[in-house]
């Protein structure tokens, strides 16, 4: 499992002209399922995600996670993450985790992340979305479970 964490001052999610996840500052989570994760994966990478620390403490170093400053959450699904990019000139899909699968294991992953902390967004599994951010830093991480 792949989460893209990226450190904002804010994010949103808009489906059809329709804002459905905003958070101000906080962390976008994208997030890529291959075919070998199951809950066990969605669960490491959450732990890490709510406790990595990428915010300033007093001394303006990396040492608070977003839990620490009460920072939103905004976990958006992304297919994309899980392609096979290392030949040729178009990205293959084959290690990518079924729809059905993919969308049952994010699901999951959702109702953990809203069960261990209350400001959790998301974006719409399967859906065209439009998000939008505010990189604050920029500060970009790629965290696997």
């Amino acid at each position: 499992m792949i989460g893209l964490l990226q450190r904002v001052a804010w994010a949103k999610v808009v489906v059809n002209e329709r804002l459905i996840g905003e958070i101000n500052q906080g962390i976008l989570v994208l997030i890529g399922m291959e075919k070998k994760d199951q809950s066990e994966q969605a669960d490491k990478l959450l732990h890490r995600l709510l406790n990595y620390r990428i915010f300033a403490d007093d001394e303006d170093k990396m040492n608070l996670s977003v839990m620490d400053i009460q920072g939103g959450v905004l976990l958006v699904p992304q297919f994309t993450l899980a392609a096979d990019t290392k030949k040729g000139m178009r990205p293959g899909f084959s290690s990518a985790l079924p729809p059905a699968e993919a969308h049952k294991l994010f699901s999951y992953l959702l109702e953990q992340c809203r069960n261990k902390y209350s400001k959790v967004e998301a974006g719409q599994f399967g859906a065209d979305m439009q998000v939008s951010l505010l990189n604050d830093g920029p500060v970009t991480f790629s965290l696997t479970s």
